[in-house]
């Protein structure tokens, strides 16, 4: 006589189908929170530029008119605007072979702007930030802006005569910027990020302010560009009161950073890599939820041609990196002279680029 089966009887889960559960409920972990990050980004201020190879450029076809770009560019800053990248469609961004798998190099800089609608203008702070996956390291390096430089997007095309680095943004958008600097510093940025100074002070406001080590004599010469800055600003700020460690909101911080006649321009681009670190060291120090947070209270607040997952994987890499952060400047001390007029740096380049090439690389 065959035995029943009860069919009300619970059924034992085997190892498997427990397995089988778990790893669903990650992966769907795992998608919830990479489309909440993918929503996330996609508030970010991306910006169409085209990147070709030297061939295409020579049979360039234009047909854009330059306003590749979307975000607020209308408003002025103190309604909550920002400047929209200059876009030169005669200056598409030629590609360059990644020199290092492992190494991305990102352009950062901010714009010499007085306003929303003042786009074509100087690009002021420049820094290619190096970020090293295996390696697990993040090289911030200042580009000086009144390098002599051969500007232009090829080498044919390139002027005979130097001229300031700042001006190649003037002269033909974010394109020419990045060309210039590739050819004359044997680099391979293909990706940027553009601030202008009110949305460099809004993100800075978003963690809280960075903790700045202010000497007495730069308070009067922060002051300054504190005051000039708080007509421009939709949130003015207080003036400097002493020296010493202290917190400062975005428009000090940034005002604090700008400081031109107190020294040098070698020691401004000290005070934006300080910045720079600060900001880096605030934020891989937040909880992931913060961090969450962060992502989506700055969205719109800068311009860049990384699509949404670049974001991610950059900004992750950098994270990852943020306790081993070193810092250069280009040009080193005792590699270049100056020439009076105009005022320009004359980089002693046969020396100076196997030292850049040697920091960024280790070659």
């Amino acid at each position: 006589m065959s035995k029943k089966h009860n069919n009300s009887a619970p059924r034992k889960t085997s190892w498997k189908q427990i397995l089988l559960r778990i790893l669903c409920a990650i992966l769907g972990l795992l998608i919830g929170c990479s489309l909440y990050i993918y929503k996330l980004l996609g508030g970010f201020q991306y910006v169409v530029t085209p990147i070709v190879s030297e061939k295409e450029y020579e049979t360039l076809v234009l047909t854009a008119d330059g306003s590749l770009n979307g975000g607020d560019v209308d408003s002025s800053w103190a309604d909550g605007g920002h400047t929209r990248v200059y876009v030169d469609p005669e200056h598409p961004i030629i590609e360059v072979k990644q020199k290092d798998k492992n190494v991305e190099n990102i352009l950062v800089f901010g714009v010499d702007s007085r306003g929303s609608d003042d786009y074509k203008c100087r690009s002021d702070a420049m820094m290619v930030v190096s970020i090293n996956k295996e390696e697990e390291t993040v090289k911030l390096i200042s580009l000086m802006r009144d390098t002599g430089v051969y500007i232009g997007d090829t080498k044919s095309t390139q002027s005979t005569t130097l001229d300031k680095l700042t001006h190649a943004y003037a002269y033909g958008g974010v394109g020419l910027l990045i060309n210039t600097i590739n050819l004359n510093f044997d680099l391979d940025i293909q990706r940027f990020v553009m601030l202008d100074f009110g949305s460099a002070a809004d993100i800075i406001d978003l963690v809280g302010g960075v903790e700045i080590d202010v000497s007495p004599e730069e308070v009067k010469y922060a002051n300054y560009v504190i005051t000039e800055m708080n007509t421009l600003v939709e949130n003015p700020a207080p003036l400097l009161t002493s020296g010493g460690k202290q917190t400062l909101s975005g428009v000090q911080a940034i005002g604090w950073s700008r400081i031109r006649y107190l020294d040098s321009d070698f020691v401004r681009t000290s005070r934006q890599r300080t910045v720079a670190t600060a900001l880096i060291n605030k934020v891989s120090s937040m909880n992931y939820l913060s961090q969450m947070a962060l992502i989506e209270d700055s969205t719109g607040m800068f311009e860049t041609n990384m699509q949404k997952m670049d974001l991610a994987r950059v900004g992750l890499n950098g994270i990852t990196g943020a306790d081993n952060i070193s810092e250069y400047r280009v040009p080193e001390d005792g590699l270049y002279t100056v020439q009076d007029n105009p005022w320009m740096m004359i980089v002693n380049m046969d020396t100076q680029l196997p030292k850049l090439k040697e920091f960024i690389w280790g070659e």
